[in-house]
């Protein structure tokens, strides 16, 4: 019986060991906003491909630990509409495995329907990164 109770007194913190573990190394989170211009006749359409019941490229999201993706739009006074995008970046290696990402044959097609859109900033070929100047954790 003391057995048992060891060995389940060892699994049990054990299991909290790794949770906590787990937990601390889910804890490192970068967040990524950027922004990019979208053409006012492709707003339509624009909003069509990233409607709910569109699966697009959200799996693909999940796989490079890209969560919490939002896109906004708002029109500026100079008349031009633009793109706001916000996502948390969760996994440990951002420049590889955006290099993935740029790999898969399913997001360079999502990009060539979407690329030609969009209308980036002056000096950028896409999405413009932006520079966090407050968080509020």
């Amino acid at each position: 019986m003391r057995k048992l109770a060891f060995a389940t007194v060892f699994v049990a913190a054990a299991l909290l060991t790794v949770a906590m573990f787990a937990k601390t190394e889910n804890a490192h989170v970068q967040r990524i906003g950027m922004v990019i211009g979208i053409k006012a006749d492709q707003i339509s359409a624009y909003e069509a491909l990233h409607a709910a019941s569109n699966p697009g490229v959200r799996d693909l999201l999940d796989k490079y630990h890209m969560h919490n993706f939002s896109i906004y739009m708002r029109q500026l006074d100079d008349g031009k509409y633009y793109l706001f995008g916000y996502y948390e970046y969760t996994g440990t290696d951002f420049k590889a495995e955006m290099e993935k990402l740029a790999a898969e044959p399913r997001n360079q097609k999502w990009l060539s329907i979407t690329g030609p859109m969009q209308a980036p900033l002056p000096g950028e070929q896409s999405w413009a990164m932006m520079k966090e100047v407050y968080h509020n954790p």
